[in-house]
This record gives structure tokens, sequence and C-alpha cells, in this order.
């Protein structure tokens, strides 16, 4: 359904550590941390499906310190960790970017960026930047970081979740009046003041939690499992 194997992405999606071969329970969450894995266990999971697995491209690959007490905890209660990373984000309909315009209020009628991650879509009319930000302070339920640009009436808006303010250059490229994304890097701002277009930072963990819980729900809806989602707070 995901389409893993289109996606050139940072580590490996699917089964990430294996466990019970029969699947009753499902918790979802964003990271597998120590903490997440510990609420699967307590939740009594069979699986533990999350958008940030524990392998990524350039570790090591030694089993110490965190990664071992993840690993333990998982591999002691028998627990299957099932991770998706961009297949998650770039679902039509239950991934995070999808998933979070659709909170907003935005149906994305292109895309833009290396894989066609990135959405966008047409505003609402008379969208301006200050409402915007109060709107996404709401759907997100924490503080945001914005740029305004030159204040010119927000026409586009193109919206990429996660770690995606290297996006910026390709979303001004494609038309868009405003980016979203969940995190800022310094030359964003200066992006944005010189080119006009604003700029907001929503928060990556926070940008990141729907798609999970999409596909949990899907699961439970299809295969007839307990779906239970944990959103373990992040300030990042």
């Amino acid at each position: 359904m995901l389409e893993a194997d289109r996606f050139k992405d940072y580590g490996p999606n699917g089964l990430q550590v294996e466990g019970k071969a029969r699947i009753h329970k499902v918790v979802t969450g964003v990271t597998a941390s120590l903490a997440m894995i510990e609420a699967a266990v307590a939740e009594g999971a069979d699986a533990l499906l999350v958008h940030h697995g524990l392998f990524w491209r350039g570790q090591d690959g030694r089993v110490t310190g965190w990664m071992r007490q993840r690993l333990a905890t998982l591999l002691k209660h028998d627990i299957n960790l099932i991770a998706y990373h961009l297949p998650l984000d770039a679902h039509a309909s239950l991934g995070n970017n999808a998933q979070w315009g659709q909170r907003l209020g935005w149906v994305a009628d292109a895309r833009f960026g290396d894989q066609n991650l990135g959405f966008m879509g047409s505003a609402p009319a008379d969208l301006g930047f200050d409402a915007l930000v109060q709107q996404l302070r709401q759907v997100m339920g924490r503080e945001v970081t914005g740029v305004p640009g030159d204040g010119r009436p927000i026409q586009r808006v193109a919206w990429c979740s996660g770690g995606a303010q290297g996006y910026f250059e390709q979303a001004i490229a494609a038309g868009a009046d405003v980016f979203l994304t969940g995190e800022i890097s310094e030359p964003q701002a200066h992006y944005a003041k010189e080119t006009g277009v604003a700029f907001i930072a929503c928060g990556h963990h926070a940008s990141e939690r729907w798609g999970v819980q999409a596909v949990g729900e899907h699961l439970a809806q299809r295969m007839g499992v307990a779906h239970t989602f944990i959103d373990l707070p992040n300030p990042a």
C-alpha cells in the first residue's frame, strides 16, 4: 500500500525487528524511542508501527548504549517493530503530508521536491500570514516559528512534514507564497526575506504525528486488529 520500494530512503522500510508471528494489537507512534517501546509494552502491543525506526544510514552497527536498550526491550517482549519513513510522508491519503493538509483544510493539486515529497495547493481566499500562524498554533498544539516574507497575499501554499527545510528553495521555484515544514535552519530566514515567500516551522515531531495514526486506523478497519496511537511529546 505504501509502495516502499519506490523510495530511496535513509534507512530500511518495513519490518525492522521480528517479533510474534500473529498480531492482534498494534501501537503506533512517531519514533521508536525507548519510552515509546516501553509504552507499547504497557499497552500489550504485538507490533509497534512508527515513522522513525531504529536503523539509519551512517550508523556504525554496534549494539551498545541506547540501541541495546531499545532492542533488548523489543526482543524481551517479542514485539514486531515496523517503520516507514519517506513512504509514510508521501502517501496521497494516509501520509503525513496528506493528513496535515486535511487538518488545515487544504487539498494538494501538485507535488514538488525530491521524490515528489512536497505538497502544494491553493489557499482559502483572504488567508493572511498572521491568520495562518494562529491556525497553525491551534492545529499543532504548540508555538510555531514564522518568517513573514514580504506580506504578499497567500494564494499558493506548500508543505512538507519533518526536517524538510531544505525544500524551501524548490517550493519558491514551484510558485509558493508560503512554505510549511517541521524545522528551520539558518538559511531559510534569509531566503524568506530576500524572495518574499513566507516560511513557517511547525515542529518536526508535531508535523509527523498523523500518518502513523491514519495507517493504524486503516489496519484496524481492514484487518480487525486493535489499534492505539501514543503521542509522546517532543519539543523538536
